[in-house]
């Protein structure tokens, strides 16, 4: 079944990915290992940011949040009153993966450092950036990430 959902994801994003429009509700990340397009919610501004993915009972194989922050920062998560384990995606100004935290444990309070310049991160179910080879050097693709600025921008 795992194997399934996987393969749906990176073939998903291997159909028509470079003449797909980016959506404010989609989320493309590539690298060596191929491509995958995630349905996302987005958190940008302190409110969602500030309750992120708490509370939810599940979140779709498909689906996460991506936190936009207005410039690089220095950014910590942690799991409170989060219910499911999550995969952190951590990305610069331009959209590229700078660090990646594999399933955190629901309900840990525990600060989960993203870097010292991280402008977008990327919530999506535990264990599936490792599944599918997201890594440092990926690449994220997204309208809310300055086309001028990004390593896979939104007009090619």
């Amino acid at each position: 079944m795992r194997a399934l959902v996987l393969g749906a994801l990176v073939l998903a994003g291997l159909s028509g990915a470079a003449s797909a429009a980016c959506a404010p509700d989609e989320i493309w990340v590539r690298g060596d290992w191929g491509q995958a397009r995630f349905r996302v919610e987005v958190a940008d501004d302190a409110q969602t940011r500030a309750r992120g993915l708490m509370e939810r009972a599940h979140l779709p194989s498909s689906a996460g949040m991506l936190f936009i922050y207005e410039r690089p920062q220095r950014v910590a998560f942690w799991m409170k009153n989060t219910l499911i384990p999550l995969d952190m995606i951590f990305a610069d100004a331009r959209g590229v993966v700078q660090r990646v935290h594999d399933t955190a444990t629901p309900g840990d309070e525990t600060p989960i450092e993203g870097g010292a310049a991280v402008q977008y991160v990327l919530e999506i179910n535990g264990g599936l950036a490792g599944s599918l080879g997201i890594a440092p050097g990926s690449e994220l693709r997204h309208p809310g990430i300055e086309a001028s600025d990004a390593a896979w921008p939104c007009e090619e």
